[in-house]
């Protein structure tokens, strides 16, 4: 019996020694909900995007679906902590975006796409709808100088109700595709209808020819100052959250002046859209 009385006097003291202690998962030390109410930069330049720690996992404190006002449906809830701290603060933080969102979703969904038969139609159509789109540069930086470098970019041809065919950007001189403009200002910007729900609700790849797929090219230039009321009202109507970026950035608005309109929207070819079917052409 005197072994046994050992290992469980062996055991009890060893539960003495590990009371104070408990199991953790592998997210625990994480940045607890009160840290970043502590610690979070209120200034008008943060990011929105701020993360809290909600039932261990990091996630943001508005699912996206709240954020962008698609209606879907999202797996994730508004986070709730132990204190009403950070729900407010996050508040505080996504309270432009969503306001703005919201007001943008109370139109209603997009309108189903043209037949494909209408390619210029078609065209503006992806153009208007889409809200980024993945532009291609010819590369200044040294390990890829001269190859084509592609990058995505929040985009609009003008708020909702009002559809240019024109696309506008919201850039700064920092990023490295505007460094290529300077160089070369000729580009190319290809939309997808996969970036919307058609081709998801028809089961359709993003590469299937059924799904669209718009590539637009030309000359991108800065906006004029006569024009800067436009470019301002059509990009932060679509993109609230830039009205809050860092000034210190020195953001400018760019447009693409067209030179050619390249579609695929169904089996056996593709379109090249003139330009003037293009700009008289409607989205709606």
């Amino acid at each position: 019996m005197r072994p046994r009385c050992c290992l469980l006097a062996a055991f009890a003291s060893l539960l003495c020694l590990c009371r104070s202690y408990s199991l953790r998962g592998s997210v625990s030390w994480a940045v607890s909900s009160n840290d970043v109410v502590e610690d979070a930069d209120l200034s008008e330049e943060v990011a929105p995007a701020l993360l809290v720690d909600g039932a261990g996992l990091w996630k943001q404190a508005y699912p996206a679906a709240n954020v962008l006002a698609d209606g879907v449906d999202s797996p994730g809830e508004l986070v709730k902590s132990e204190g009403d701290d950070v729900a407010q603060l996050s508040s505080r933080l996504f309270s432009y975006r969503l306001e703005k969102v919201k007001k943008k979703s109370s139109s209603g969904a997009p309108p189903p796409p043209p037949p494909h038969q209408e390619t210029a139609r078609t065209a503006r159509y992806i153009a208007h709808f889409s809200d980024w789109g993945l532009l291609s540069t010819i590369s200044t930086q040294d390990k890829i100088k001269g190859i084509a470098f592609g990058n995505i970019f929040s985009i609009s041809d003008g708020p909702l109700d009002n559809s240019t065919g024109v696309i506008y950007f919201y850039v700064t001189p920092m990023d490295n595709s505007v460094s290529d403009l300077k160089n070369n200002p000729y580009a190319s910007l290809t939309f997808s209808e996969a970036e919307g729900e058609f081709c998801r609700q028809m089961v359709y790849d993003p590469e299937d020819p059924r799904c669209a797929r718009l590539t637009l090219t030309g000359k991108m230039v800065e906006v004029a100052p006569e024009e800067l009321a436009f470019a301002k009202e059509a990009m932060f109507s679509r993109h609230p959250v830039m009205a809050k970026w860092p000034v210190g950035h020195k953001w400018f608005f760019m447009k693409l002046e067209l030179v050619q309109v390249w579609l695929q929207d169904w089996i056996g070819g593709t379109s090249l859209i003139p330009l003037e079917d293009y700009f008289t052409a409607t989205p709606y």
